[in-house]
């Protein structure tokens, strides 16, 4: 077998290798998150910018599988404005979720592990916090107070056994309970219920959720992660399950609840009518990489990476009638063994002699707007080689 197949074949004592060495790697990982009372002076830190919520730095989010390393995240380095709505575009598999998923440190470990970077969390009043070196008894304080999470698919995100009101009772008790009587909880919850504009708070609060709709299962999973006021939502493709009446709903909703308790929000998505409606500024990912982000004006108006270019040409255009959507060329490469190079470049239709070279730097073609790739390289070589 190895002989007709030599590409991709791993035999049983080389994936024994890996499994090994996987767990001697993954154990000192664990080891040291495991620790007890981690003095807090380890993972205080201090934000590069006092009007990010959150700053992503060179974050390295690695899965150690028995066939290799997948680096799902690669690199990452963006901001999240106080206030603002940031959009992660791209295909399935970019990472866009495994970098969420590293901000509320719910990776699924032993195998999962941020190895390399800072995500800086603002807490307010000149201090920060380094979230992938902050410990598990005090990543249950910001989960829900300074972070939340709406989930992809509302149905899996609920307990099909317990009523609406119990699981966002539970929410409250744990995150924000202290001094608070049952009678209170459940006042809170009722408001939460109204303010995502369910009308039948009451009847709903006694529901289970196999009772309610997708969009009124959305609603309540909105109103469990704006429990506690958070400073940032992630939203990660909270719209997916939901017809277009419903997902413009839910979309105005959250605008409206954003600026109501005054949240940054990371709104992860594949649709990019949803992201010009949505954000403020938009983060391309490409296997694992950033590969270019700026304004929701820089990005739609001058898309720069052929990636980006490829993905706007790639959409329907109302009005315009077209015998065959647009589809990029290719497929992603395999991710245990990604090639030294610029990962799009198998892919890309506008390839220069210099591709060829190591994966590009982060070239700046205005203030906002920044591009990993080698068509910029002479326009902007200063930015090239930064």
């Amino acid at each position: 077998m190895a002989k007709k197949h030599p590409e991709g074949y791993l035999s049983a004592r080389e994936s024994r290798r890996i499994s090994k060495e996987n767990r001697r790697i993954t154990a000192q990982f664990e080891k040291k998150r495991k620790r007890k009372k981690v003095p807090e002076s380890e993972y205080l830190t201090q934000m590069h910018d006092s009007a990010n919520a959150v700053e992503f730095d060179n974050l390295h989010t690695y899965f150690f599988t028995d066939a290799g390393t997948v680096k799902s995240v690669d690199g990452v380095t963006f901001d999240v404005p106080l206030g603002k709505t940031v959009g992660v575009v791209g295909e399935s598999g970019c990472g866009k979720s495994v970098t969420s998923l590293s901000l509320m440190q719910l990776l699924q470990r032993p195998q999962g592990q941020v190895v390399e970077g800072e995500i800086r969390l603002n807490l307010g009043d000149g201090k920060a916090y380094d979230i992938a070196k902050t410990p598990n008894e005090t990543m249950q304080s910001l989960r829900g107070n300074f972070i939340s999470m709406i989930f992809q698919e509302p149905m899996t995100s609920l307990n099909p056994v317990f009523r609406i009101g119990d699981q966002l009772d539970e929410v409250i008790e744990l995150h924000d309970g202290e001094g608070k009587s049952k009678e209170d909880i459940k006042r809170r919850t009722i408001e939460l219920l109204e303010m995502v504009g369910i009308a039948n708070s009451e009847g709903v609060y006694s529901m289970y959720p196999h009772e309610l709709s997708g969009g009124m299962r959305q609603r309540v999973v909105i109103a469990m992660a704006l429990a506690c006021n958070p400073k940032i939502i992630i939203a990660d493709e909270p719209t997916t399950a939901l017809d277009v009446t419903i997902q413009a709903q839910v979309l105005d909703l959250l605008r409206g609840l954003k600026d109501k308790i005054n949240s940054s929000i990371m709104f992860i998505t594949h649709d990019l009518g949803v992201i010009a409606e949505m954000a403020d500024y938009v983060v391309v990912m490409y296997a694992g990489r950033v590969v270019e982000k700026g304004t929701a004006q820089d990005i739609f108006t001058n898309p720069a990476h052929p990636y980006t270019i490829g993905l706007m040409a790639s959409k329907p255009v109302v009005g315009k009638q077209v015998d065959k959507l647009y589809s990029i060329p290719g497929k992603v490469p395999n991710p245990v063994n990604m090639p030294n190079y610029c990962y799009f470049k198998d892919r890309c239709e506008m390839q220069c002699a210099d591709c060829a070279g190591q994966y590009p730097k982060e070239v700046s073609i205005s203030d906002t707007h920044k591009v990993s790739c080698y068509r910029y390289y002479e326009k902007n070589r200063k930015g090239g080689e930064a």
